[in-house]
């Protein structure tokens, strides 16, 4: 988590079964977040923050809501036929990444969490929530799905938490979270909770529409992170990038790597390049398989795969400690996505190193970076015995049509489409 105040937890006003929690989690002085939204949640008090991944605002909320359901009894006063808690995340892996914390920080209580998300064990989740659950975490896809199946109510949902709201937005979800917002017990009757990077006007007017008058909370954690991270760009020619990454790789001490790329086939041939060259490298995007995928983060973050190739949407969410280098394989358009790239290094007080590839791709993103930075980034120069000689294996080969053709127009490759005409008729 990204820094310390001098706000101690235990100078908080947490009962005794959160405080065993915090000691399992071994958290001692608040973050910026959490010294500033917990005092505000734990009175019972709404809050929007503007926190990124890493800054500790999931401890924020997780204690907070188990404060108020323990201060609280149940709605109707009777066992309830759903979640008393419920928290909403844009992606699988940020809602695992908070489900495996509430167990931690619960620890002490005896409430009963669970996490649904889309692309794995349907069916166990469903069984897991028949079982009984009062926290409920999940992406909102799959918690829909369940709750029009009358698997729960949302009767009895005492706080509400929206994480990552702005990414919400970024990848469609906001119809479905104003699909909940509608069933649950009026604002007045419950806490809200709301965490995004950046709290721009369409969050906070989400806010302000489902919140009871919360209270506003910014931290600029990414100004301090980047402070902490050594810097360099290179100007390298595209056919110059992967020789000079591989170069790069090879000669810096390196645990863990996350190299970052703006188009998810870009992502799939850098891991493909590096792997075909003896470095460990995987790419994570959406369509990897959901055990695959988790697979994958933990070989990561125990240091077995020391590269992590991803796109800025497929990493949003991943809390991976450690991270010692950041690549800018492809410059950001948004120079707020690059300092949250270089952010994944220099994580709780620790210091790191990000080294970006002014291309003639990307090249143009420098100068909005380097005005939002407030200074120049230092030129790193590419000298022929920077550039690796390296092997770039062929492309991989598309996978045959099982009928053994390609797919064309108004085949099944096109889901049933033709490229004009009348929709094909009934066999």
């Amino acid at each position: 988590m990204t820094g310390s105040t001098e706000t101690l937890f235990e100078a908080l006003d947490l009962p005794e079964q959160l405080r065993q929690g915090v000691r399992a989690a071994g958290f001692t002085h608040c973050t910026p977040i959490q010294a500033q939204t917990l005092p505000l949640a734990l009175a019972g008090k709404d809050v929007a923050g503007q926190a990124h991944t890493g800054t500790g605002k999931t401890a924020a909320f997780l204690l907070a809501s188990f404060n108020h359901l323990l201060n609280n009894g149940s709605v109707t006063g009777k066992p309830s036929r759903g979640p008393r808690a419920i928290m909403l995340a844009p992606t699988r892996e940020l809602a695992v990444q908070i489900y495996e914390d509430a167990k931690v920080l619960g620890s002490g209580t005896e409430f009963r969490c669970q996490v649904v998300y889309g692309g794995a064990e349907y069916e166990e989740q469903r069984q897991r929530l028949l079982s009984g659950v009062d926290v409920l975490i999940g992406t909102p896809g799959r918690f829909i799905d369940y709750f029009k199946q009358g698997i729960f109510s949302l009767n009895d949902t005492q706080v509400l938490v929206l994480d990552e709201a702005d990414r919400m937005f970024d990848l469609g979800f906001i119809r479905d979270i104003r699909y909940v917002l509608r069933r649950l017990p009026p604002a007045t009757s419950r806490l809200n909770m709301l965490f995004s990077a950046t709290l721009s006007h369409k969050v906070i007017e989400l806010a302000y529409e489902h919140m009871n008058d919360p209270e506003v909370v910014r931290i600029e954690p990414d100004k301090m992170t980047v402070d902490r991270v050594t810097q360099l760009v290179y100007f390298p020619g595209n056919d110059e990038k992967l020789p000079l990454l591989m170069s790069l790789l090879s000669s810096a001490a390196a645990t863990r790597t996350m190299v970052f790329v703006n188009m998810k086939r870009d992502a799939d041939r850098v891991a493909q390049v590096l792997q075909h060259n003896g470095m460990g490298a995987k790419a994570i995007s959406g369509d990897v398989p959901q055990k695959k995928r988790m697979s994958m983060l933990r070989r990561f973050q125990s240091g077995e795969l020391p590269v992590l190739v991803a796109t800025d949407v497929a990493s949003r969410g991943l809390h991976v400690p450690d991270v010692s280098h950041v690549v800018n394989y492809d410059l950001p358009f948004d120079p707020e996505d690059y300092v949250h790239r270089i952010g994944r290094t220099a994580r709780a007080g620790a210091s790191g190193d990000a080294i970006s590839f002014a291309c003639e791709t990307y090249a143009a993103s420098l100068p909005d970076i380097e005005t939002f930075l407030g200074h120049a980034i230092p030129v790193g120069t590419i000298d022929p015995g920077l550039l690796a000689d390296i092997e770039i294996p062929p492309p991989p080969r598309r996978r045959p049509n099982p009928r053994g053709h390609s797919p064309r127009p108004g085949g099944r490759g096109n889901k049933g489409k033709r490229s004009g005409g009348k929709p094909p008729g009934r066999r």
